[in-house]
């Protein structure tokens, strides 16, 4: 018998290992489904929209990243008491995503000049912003992100953060003290454990 679960992505960490996360937290049984790149012009016709990941249940196929660990933190009860608290942990959520596109678009800056130029603002302005602000939410939040214990914006972040640091070439953790807490909380639960002590690491 097949999986519950089929999440669909390329044989990287990239935008699915928050749900990859997500899924072995809830010890939730799934098929990892990696893609090879030459495999993708065949696969991606039949993608909702031409995209991944995606994630295969009940016999339909869902898209879009973010949703997919907002569905899957609502099976394994790992979000807010309240709607204002889910509001808070969308908003961290968002915030982690935003930083991972800014640096993103450095790391696939295609031109050199322009690469430099931006790399500036990045290195000196962006990055050390999110940071400070992300590390003193964390601290405010004794080494979460969002009400002082674990929600899936912990996952997520930790999910996301060696895809950020692969892409800006170094440990942004490194400086941010209260975001290694998070981690660490994070990576200490035991199924969490045992996924990141036997995952690929391939970006």
């Amino acid at each position: 018998m097949s999986p519950p679960y089929k999440l669909t992505y390329f044989n990287i960490m990239g935008l699915a290992e928050p749900i990859r996360i997500i899924l072995s937290y809830g010890n939730m049984d799934f098929e990892d489904c990696r893609i090879p790149k030459e495999n993708w012009p065949t696969v991606k016709p039949n993608t909702p929209f031409g995209q991944v990941p995606t994630l295969e249940h009940n016999g339909r196929v869902f898209h879009q990243s973010v949703a997919i660990c907002r569905y899957l933190a609502k099976q394994v009860k790992l979000v807010g008491k309240d709607d204002v608290e889910d509001l808070d942990i969308d908003a961290a959520v968002d915030t982690v995503n935003d930083f991972r596109t800014k640096v993103g678009k450095y790391h696939y800056e295609t031109d050199d000049t322009a690469k430099d130029a931006y790399g500036k603002t990045l290195f000196g302005e962006i990055i050390p912003f999110y940071l400070e602000k992300l590390d003193s939410q964390a601290k405010e939040n004794g080494g979460y992100l969002v009400g002082g214990k674990l929600t899936w914006a912990d996952l997520f972040f930790v999910g996301l953060i060696d895809y950020v640091n692969f892409m800006a070439k170094k440990d942004l953790l490194a400086s941010a003290p209260n975001l290694l807490k998070v981690k660490e909380h994070v990576a200490k639960e035991p199924n969490i454990k045992k996924y990141l002590e036997s995952r690929p690491t391939n970006h």
